[in-house]
């Protein structure tokens, strides 16, 4: 990342570590983070409802970066609805992607989700702020990176050391008016991909899912998780 600023140990994708992360920056656990095990529709059945957000692990490869590429050039072209109740964040730290996917899903949740300490004073703090100046923010909070460090120790897998590559990257889909959103912290705005309701926010979210898997059918290496009412 061209504009990073050191780097963080990555997080796991796993629920109990997110759990345990969000209780500790200050979250209200009526909401909580759940595996998703699939995207047919019998497992999509076990996810626990309202879902409010995913988070979707995935691997970054060229497959990828060139199908961004023509992405962005078309949204630049042709244009998008993007509505300014979006709360977006540019990734300008290295490995911060877990923990951006995450306030990227509670920051767009705010309605159904309640806060205290760090995540109350942080969504009061940067609500007025733009994309790059809560990248900023992030950058100089101690308290933020310290949670960060502590959780990604607590994953079931020793994270590899923070100036080591890594090519698993997190991002949210959320609904914001009407309308499902891809938030990738790497991005310079987010994504559109269509309309979408409380009632069809995971089925809508899963064919997101979906189209990432299919860009590249050999790669496997992919995690979704889930923030339910629990």
């Amino acid at each position: 990342m061209a504009e990073k600023k050191g780097c963080w140990l990555p997080l796991e994708a796993n629920p109990d570590v997110m759990n345990k992360y969000a209780a500790k920056l200050g979250m209200n656990m009526s909401y909580q983070f759940h595996d998703v095990f699939g995207l047919d529709d019998e497992l999509l059945g076990l996810v626990p409802q309202p879902c409010v957000a995913i988070l979707l692990l995935f691997p970054i490869n060229q497959k990828l970066k060139k199908y961004e590429e023509q992405e962005t050039e078309r949204i630049h072209k042709e244009g998008q609805i993007c509505s300014d109740e979006v709360f977006f964040i540019k990734q300008t730290i290295g490995n911060a992607c877990g923990t951006i996917g995450m306030l990227h899903a509670l920051g767009n949740c705010q309605e159904q989700l309640t806060f205290d300490w760090f995540l109350k004073s942080f969504f009061e703090k940067t609500k007025n702020m733009n994309s790059k100046e809560r990248g900023r923010y992030l950058e100089e909070n101690e308290d933020l990176s310290d949670a960060h460090e502590a959780s990604a120790l607590e994953g079931d897998t020793a994270p590899p050391a923070p100036e080591e590559t890594v090519n698993l990257h997190f991002i949210a889909i959320v609904h914001r008016k009407g309308h499902l959103y891809e938030l990738d912290g790497r991005k310079p705005f987010p994504i559109n991909h269509g309309s979408t309701s409380g009632d069809t926010f995971l089925m809508d979210a899963a064919r997101v899912c979906r189209e990432f898997m299919t860009r590249d059918p050999s790669e496997v290496h992919f995690t979704i998780v889930a923030l339910c009412k629990v």
